[in-house]
């Protein structure tokens, strides 16, 4: 016999949890209420405990007796006096908010007691500045988890870095990946204060007469990286490198003009440049699927998703130059055309 309703039909499979008045409205927050008046025998104790009016601790139970058709306290000289229907679901809420401590408690101890060591991959800025600095508080909620952080094998498929966790600038090319959009990382061009007094500011009008560091992180000839291999291309290549640490110090050094993601401005020695190159870059947090049932795993990848959001300014949709004063000041003298000397009217 056929069924005579579509069991995949959410309208009618429903659960009582399905069921929109369960936890919405005020009736649990009433519920609260109820139980502090109950516990301390007194509408202004409960006040004070809960951190509310008086007015209002007496509306929620009020209000709460209205849905419950019957009355739960009443008045004396001596304080605030439970019925019986009222002693019963004091009684209950008691109980219940007993379990839901113990609850508690072992939820926060099964994250404590979350065991193992997580492998996550990341370009060495992104780990240097960002992952590392913040090791330290992940600890403090995961004691019992250890990372072990490796450069990038492979920057196209995930499973040939042999990793739980990848810190990527596309989405995956392979099943069984789970993939989340975090933020953007910007990158632009950068060169340091000896390199601008040895070769004056750069400009879109004369790249002709400036230096350039090259990678092949950059080399790609997409649209992606177009404006930047246009400016090389008018430009000199100096010096290469593919260590993205050993990139960014030749350019800190004012050995040549550099792309660098804009939170190395955070370096004195580094100044933006106004030469028509902004890219910015999608970032993705990659994760084997089966992988992210452990608890460590998840709570790294859950972590990484935070840090790495557009919460962040520096990850954020829209370019940031950050709020210092000597980045405010080195942007001001490069568009008017004057060197800067890295001193601000407050050094």
């Amino acid at each position: 016999m056929s069924q005579p309703f579509d069991q995949s039909n959410r309208s009618l499979n429903r659960t009582p949890l399905d069921d929109p008045r369960i936890l919405s409205g005020p009736f649990w927050a009433e519920l609260r209420v109820f139980l502090a008046v109950a516990k301390s025998k007194s509408f202004n104790r409960a006040a004070e405990e809960l951190g509310i009016s008086q007015p209002t601790v007496s509306r929620h139970v009020h209000r709460l007796q209205d849905l419950m058709g019957c009355q739960l306290i009443s008045s004396s000289n001596s304080g605030i006096i439970l019925t019986e229907r009222g002693s019963e679901l004091a009684k209950t809420l008691m109980e219940l908010d007993d379990r839901l401590f113990k609850l508690s408690r072992q939820l926060r101890a099964e994250t404590r007691a979350a065991k193992g060591l997580v492998h996550v991959s990341s370009t060495e800025a992104l780990a240097g500045l960002f992952i590392v600095p913040n090791i330290a508080v992940f600890n403090e909620q995961f004691p019992n988890i250890r990372l072990h952080l490796k450069n990038p094998i492979n920057l196209v498929k995930f499973r040939e870095n042999q990793v739980d966790i990848a810190l990527r600038f596309t989405q995956p090319v392979e099943k069984g990946v789970e993939c989340l959009s975090v933020g953007y990382a910007h990158l632009i061009p950068m060169a340091s204060h000896s390199y601008l007094a040895r070769y004056g500011v750069p400009t879109k009008e004369n790249l002709e007469n400036h230096c350039f560091i090259d990678t092949d992180y950059y080399a790609a000839r997409t649209e992606t990286w177009s404006a930047w291999r246009e400016a090389l291309d008018r430009g000199h290549v100096a010096h290469f490198s593919d260590n993205s640490y050993a990139y960014a110090f030749m350019v800190k050094s004012g050995l040549g003009i550099g792309l660098l993601g804009n939170y190395t401005l955070n370096d004195a020695a580094l100044v933006p440049l106004d030469i028509g190159v902004h890219i910015r870059l999608p970032l993705y947090l990659h994760a084997d699927s089966e992988r992210l049932n452990s608890k460590p795993v998840r709570a790294a990848y859950d972590w990484l998703s935070d840090l790495f959001n557009t919460r962040n300014p520096w990850f954020g949709p829209e370019l940031s130059l950050g709020t210092s004063q000597k980045i405010s000041g080195a942007l001001a003298q490069i568009y008017s055309g004057t060197p800067f000397s890295g001193e601000t009217e407050q050094d």
